[in-house]
């Protein structure tokens, strides 16, 4: 007989998001979420810009488009029920060249498909809201906002507890065995029996998958984005977020400037090949990790695609000049002296057999399992959004068996 009804492997936001829908939708259920490192959040959903998107990016009719917008004022309101500081800023999108017009344009009619209330600015507009900010043309967003998602996974892991579920800390996962009746899953205290599992474990998404008994359909490359800060009494020259056009072949969004709710104005990130799983620095290195990359014709097959990006990448990563010119492009007033580095997040970018870089949710369901093995940005925005839709995928697994 399980222990539990459902676990929950990984306590970043999505997991926890998830927990707390399958609590509020089936009262009475068992939940238990096992997390690996010694406290929640300590990873995607502790280093990232903090910011709830507006939807104004994703393809229309995406999965991303569509959890995006419903999910931004979702997590608004839970910050208001839940005493999570959360500032409504607007933000602009800025081109920083001619070049640039026609992707601009694009962006303002895809937005607009999605139901995001966005428009083009005059240059005058544009000097009223953000005086040190050049660009040649600039859009502004109005629904975007600004909070404390380490506090948001607080907040759900109080409410959870308060459901009747349990968040236990420092229970890595290291076998899953599925079975006709139950789900066991051992770690270094034994083994925890329950009736369903879901996998949302971020970084380790694709291990936990293949630890399930599955061969999930995109693998995980994780890539270390490295963040600076404008230095105190600099820190006017920026009133809120400010976008850059992004590049539309690739799923980051490229440094921005975001001034965050302790007055700190976070710029980054950038976006470099890390060589850990939890590769924050230059010398984390996990040699089984570059092993399984190596061996692996899809990541190969991603390096060829990618090469001239990743290089200018690593250039930027590794020479500061090079990242304050970058800044400067929209900020012609910093110099290097203004601005100190101000740590690094690492991004579970998924990678399909193709080679190609994942950009919208993959959610796939297997028996007595749901496995969330992308969940890139707006994940965090739309975390409420997406646990509902997973608690009803394992619920109804569940129900199954």
């Amino acid at each position: 007989m399980p222990a539990v009804d459902v676990v929950v492997v990984g306590a970043g936001i999505v997991g926890l998001a998830t927990a707390r829908a399958v609590l509020r939708a089936a009262p009475g259920t068992s939940v238990l979420v096992l997390e690996a490192e010694a406290r929640w959040a300590a990873h995607q959903s502790g280093h990232n810009s903090n910011v709830i998107h507006s939807g104004l990016y994703y393809a229309p009719g995406s999965h991303k488009a569509r959890m995006a917008r419903a999910g931004a004022e979702r997590m608004i309101r839970f910050c208001a029920e839940h005493a999570v500081p959360v500032r409504r800023t607007g933000k602009l999108v800025v081109a920083t060249s001619p070049a640039q017009l026609p992707r601009l344009d694009a962006l303002v009619a895809r937005g607009t498909a999605n139901g995001v209330t966005v428009r083009r600015i005059s240059q005058a507009e544009l000097a009223e809201r953000e005086p040190h900010v050049r660009a040649v043309a600039a859009a502004h967003v109005a629904e975007t906002a600004v909070t404390d998602y380490a506090r948001v996974c607080a907040a759900l892991v109080a409410e959870i507890t308060e459901l009747g579920g349990a968040v236990r800390t420092s229970a890595p996962v290291h076998r899953i065995d599925i079975t006709d009746t139950e789900v066991v899953l051992g770690l270094p205290q034994g083994r925890e029996r329950a009736g369903a599992l879901v996998n949302c474990a971020g970084l380790h998404s694709d291990r936990v998958a293949r630890l399930s008994g599955i061969r999930p359909p995109v693998r995980i490359v994780p890539f270390r984005g490295e963040y600076a800060a404008l230095r105190p009494h600099r820190s006017a020259l920026v009133r809120g977020p400010v976008y850059p056009v992004p590049d539309p072949d690739l799923p980051f969004l490229g440094i921005h400037l975001t001034p965050l709710l302790d007055g700190t104005v976070h710029i980054g990130p950038n976006a470099v090949p890390a060589f850990a799983r939890h590769g924050y620095r230059w010398r984390d290195v996990e040699p089984r990790l570059l092993a399984e990359l190596a061996r692996d014709p899809a990541v190969r097959g991603l390096a060829r695609r990618y090469w001239r990006y990743g290089l200018a990448e690593f250039a930027r990563s590794a020479i500061w000049p090079l990242f304050v010119r970058d800044v400067r492009a929209m900020l012609p007033d910093v110099r290097g002296a203004d601005l100190v580095r101000h740590g690094s997040g690492v991004r579970a970018q998924a990678v399909d057999d193709s080679g190609r870089l994942v950009d919208d949710f993959v959610i796939t369901r297997a028996r007595r399992a749901v496995h969330v093995l992308n969940a890139p940005s707006p994940a965090a925005t739309a975390s409420l959004v997406i646990g509902e839709r997973v608690a009803s995928d394992v619920l109804d697994e569940l129900r199954r068996s």
